[in-house]
């Protein structure tokens, strides 16, 4: 197996101890922000998911104003509750507790909904955290190999 041998140079490696140091810490940027990096998408994916979530519970919300509204609707006036052929006491009553059990999933949906609004809102306000984080960190790392790139010869 034939071996493979790297020839260096004027040994530069071992003669620019700031080299090494610029080096660690351009790769400890990298490490960090490859973690920011994929914070913040996770972060965004959260956002999403939650928005989408309260857009369901917003719909939810809208189904059941609307099925109160149909119950309403269907409610005789209390003129009409004297004609007991056409309208009982007991279907009054029904229909009462029906609006009642739709009202209180109303105001169930509509706190749902806003939660979901407001934990969407909070993943928001954390992406955006991370996505500074992550625009210094690739600055940083920029500025670290610039101090490669200019002890290249063709720059000097």
């Amino acid at each position: 197996m034939a071996e493979l041998e790297i020839h260096h140079h004027g040994d530069e490696h071992e003669a620019d101890p700031t080299g090494k140091k610029v080096g660690v810490q351009a790769a400890i940027l990298a490490v960090l922000l490859a973690i920011v990096t994929i914070s913040s998408h996770r972060t965004h994916t959260s956002a999403i998911i939650h928005k989408s979530t309260s857009n369901d519970q917003w719909a939810y919300y809208q189904a059941t104003r609307i099925k109160l509204h149909n119950t309403e609707l269907g409610q005789k006036p209390d003129s009409d509750l004297r004609d007991e052929e056409r309208w009982s006491r007991e279907d009054s009553r029904r229909l009462r507790e029906a609006e009642d059990e739709v009202r209180r999933t109303e105001q169930r949906e509509s706190e749902k909904a806003r939660g979901e609004d407001e934990a969407a809102e909070a993943d928001e306000h954390r992406a955006l955290r991370f996505d500074i984080g992550e625009g210094l960190l690739e600055i940083g790392l920029v500025l670290s190999s610039l101090y490669f790139i200019a002890r290249k010869n063709m720059f000097r």
